[in-house]
């Protein structure tokens, strides 16, 4: 039996490739089901990209690793590997995506200009924290892109965290 959570990223890639090669038999089907009112009344749920689709630069990751290396390490680890006795949570891995699954990287960018650095909270400029996060989803395995991340808070919103998508 497929886990759910599988299930649902296998039809989440097959919609994303069905978006992307676009046709007259994907516009067909659309109009066809009558969902043409619903899809424009949404136009952000068009825009959705996923951190798989190389939503950042890696001389931005690089960038990311450096920043990571001087405000985040201690903390964390030299290999993101957090402590569980300090509480301090793993930024690799199943911990990182069980966390972040599914959510925006939007959500991600608050979190860490709200929250980090753990001793120097509200620190982090917005660059900064894109260039985390950069770093940390190439940590995470998702390839860098053509376009850095953008740095404003708004821009990330349509970025969502999600698994390595499987197949082609």
């Amino acid at each position: 039996m497929i886990h759910w959570s599988l299930r649902r990223l296998a039809r989440r890639h097959w919609v994303r490739r069905a978006v992307f090669a676009g046709g007259i038999g994907a516009a067909s089907l659309v109009v066809a089901s009558g969902a043409a009112p619903a899809l424009a009344a949404q136009p952000a749920a068009a825009a959705t990209r996923y951190a798989w689709d190389g939503v950042f630069t890696d001389v931005q990751a690089d960038r990311g690793e450096r920043e990571y290396g001087r405000t985040c390490s201690h903390c964390h680890g030299l290999a993101l590997e957090g402590d569980g006795a300090r509480e301090v949570p793993t930024l690799v891995s199943d911990p990182f995506m069980r966390r972040w699954r599914g959510r925006t990287v939007q959500a991600l960018f608050d979190m860490l200009v709200r929250s980090m650095p753990a001793d120097d909270r509200g620190t982090l400029t917005p660059r900064a924290t894109a260039d985390l996060i950069a770093y940390l989803l190439r940590a995470n395995g998702a390839p860098g892109g053509e376009m850095p991340l953008p740095p404003e808070r708004d821009a990330t919103a349509a970025v969502v965290i999600d698994e390595r998508p499987s197949g082609p």
